[in-house]
């Protein structure tokens, strides 16, 4: 990883997925930028509390966990959204339609991360803010919270596994740790009596992987991709 510095109820809220490529997300094919850390902020619009919390997150389930957890009751909106490679849902939680989710979703996109969850509680101070004034509130809340938190680049991993006979699976891991993989899991065998084994390794290194396990056993060993990098 390489950082960079940063500039109640059960929740409820629409699925949708992206325009953007799964293999890509926010940050390319060989990685994206989230924030490092939770991160939170509060800022007051005409007499309005907005308190903002900011997660990074690797699934909409703990992304769902984060947002339920810390939702306030007593307030009077708790809006949020989220965002975990092409997947994304957000909520209004009452306020007019497109007016909190949207905006929040729409600071995660604009500064291109990916893997973060955004909450934004409200607590209304008596004067109406109109939708133009939300939208400006919600969506300016997040982005400034998302600006302040410290980022990471996380590289997308994949995970790969190579059939092998058992006098060149030294030169398959020799190849694998070459290249920055890892061991995932227990060896197992095949009827025939071939090692099987796996890895982890960088999602964009897999075909020049694939290619250096080729060459180290003289094509007796075809490395095939299990899980494709998220």
């Amino acid at each position: 990883m390489s950082s960079r510095p940063g500039g109640g109820g059960s929740p409820r809220g629409s699925a949708a997925g992206s325009g953007l490529a799964a293999a890509a997300g926010a940050g390319g094919a060989s990685g994206y930028w989230t924030i490092e850390q939770e991160t939170h902020l509060e800022v007051e619009v005409k007499k309005s509390r907005f308190i903002v919390t900011a997660w990074p997150v690797q699934s909409g389930e703990q992304a769902m966990r984060l947002i339920a957890d810390a939702s306030d009751p007593s307030a009077s909106h708790s809006c949020w959204a989220w965002r975990v490679g092409p997947a994304h849902r957000c909520s209004d939680d009452g306020e007019p339609s497109g007016t909190a989710g949207r905006p929040i979703l729409g600071a995660i996109e604009g500064d291109g991360l990916d893997g973060v969850a955004v909450l934004v509680v409200r607590f209304f101070g008596g004067i109406k803010l109109g939708s133009g004034g939300l939208v400006r509130a919600y969506g300016g809340a997040a982005r400034d919270c998302l600006r302040a938190a410290p980022k990471v680049f996380v590289k997308r991993r994949a995970l790969v596994a190579a059939v092998s006979p058992f006098a060149s699976v030294g030169a398959v891991y020799g190849a694998v740790q070459r290249l920055g993989g890892a061991a995932e899991g227990e060896e197992s065998y095949t009827e025939a009596g071939d090692v099987r084994v796996t890895f982890l390794v960088d999602a964009d290194a897999v075909g020049v992987l694939a290619e250096a396990v080729s060459n180290a056993t003289s094509g007796r060993v075809v490395l095939q991709v299990v899980e494709a990098g998220e």
